[in-house]
């Protein structure tokens, strides 16, 4: 699951210029929440129609949602047979490379995997400008918009940053910048998406410095990515303490307490831990202790008589 909580995600291709959009969804049934605006928009921005819609059998792009709003909109539908993905080969292909990129990218910045839509997204927003179709020897951006995209402004992925807080009203002398992680660029407007390790939250800026010099380090328990402290009262949790149990299978344990009762007593007391837990042990384990504890009381007493003869 993603820091957004999304578990799946939908990817669109155009068939003739190869330009993908990501869309990540919480459940699989809001597949056609997302689709059906995006041909709306997409037909309005680039004044083009969609025709065919390729895609395999499962339930959410077989429906009867989905089959009236192509119905009205005069799409044609096309389904790809049962366990036969090179019917639909072009999606297959481009889910396989955007899993693939998300994982390289995610094991080099040392980022967790909650931060795998990150992933996906960024590596959807380069390949569409990178990645040039052999066809045409041009672009996907550059086929689908007409123009040469930029490409100066990109950074790698988790690149380390310093954000400018321009949201918190602060003092003179209080300091003006958070740290953070690059995870991506923004759709809607010309800023970064960054992941600010202050608050937890993944936000958009363009007032941000990067740390390309600077080593990724791989975080170290729940403190480096999440606030427990916030996380268990959310929950609702409460600490509740245990008393040592005892297994109803075990034998009986009081015939060892008075054999290394002495020797308890020579031993010094470790004051560092006021209370331990026993876990419950089964018979064969209590034989072999009794059987461990008989053999040192005998070599015990052995030592103590050759002391004193």
């Amino acid at each position: 699951m993603s820091i957004n909580h999304k578990k799946y995600f939908l990817v669109v291709t155009d068939d003739f210029s190869r330009f993908s959009w990501v869309f990540f969804l919480a459940t699989k049934d809001e597949t056609s929440k997302f689709l059906k605006p995006f041909i709306t928009a997409i037909e309005n921005q680039i004044n083009k129609k969609v025709k065919v819609i390729r895609c395999d059998n499962r339930i959410e792009l077989k429906n009867r949602d989905l089959d009236e709003f192509c119905g009205m909109k005069g799409i044609k539908r096309e389904y790809s047979n049962a366990r036969t993905p090179q019917k639909n080969r072009v999606i297959e292909r481009k889910n396989r490379t955007l899993i693939e990129a998300a994982r390289t990218m995610l094991v080099d910045s040392l980022l967790p995997i909650t931060f795998c839509a990150e992933a996906v997204n960024t590596a959807c927003y380069v390949l569409n400008r990178a990645l040039v179709t052999k066809s045409h020897n041009k672009t996907p951006y550059e086929l689908l918009n007409g123009r040469t995209p930029r490409l100066d402004f990109m950074r790698p992925f988790g690149c380390p940053v310093t954000i400018l807080n321009t949201l918190d009203p602060l003092g003179k002398f209080k300091g003006k910048a958070d740290e953070g992680f690059l995870v991506g660029y923004s759709i809607t407007s010309k800023a970064f998406r960054v992941f600010n390790t202050k608050t937890k939250k993944v936000e958009k800026n363009l007032h941000v410095r990067f740390l390309e010099n600077k080593p990724n380090v791989a975080g170290i328990g729940p403190n480096w990515l999440f606030d427990i402290d916030s996380l268990i009262n959310s929950m609702n949790y409460i600490t509740i303490s245990t008393r040592n149990q005892t297994d109803k299978n075990a034998g009986s344990q009081d015939t060892n307490v008075n054999a290394n009762s002495k020797a308890a007593d020579d031993k010094p007391k470790d004051d560092t831990c006021s209370k331990t837990v026993e876990k419950p042990v089964n018979k064969e384990d209590q034989a072999y202790i009794d059987k461990l504890d008989r053999l040192m009381s005998q070599e015990k007493v052995a030592s103590d008589a050759a002391d004193y003869p």
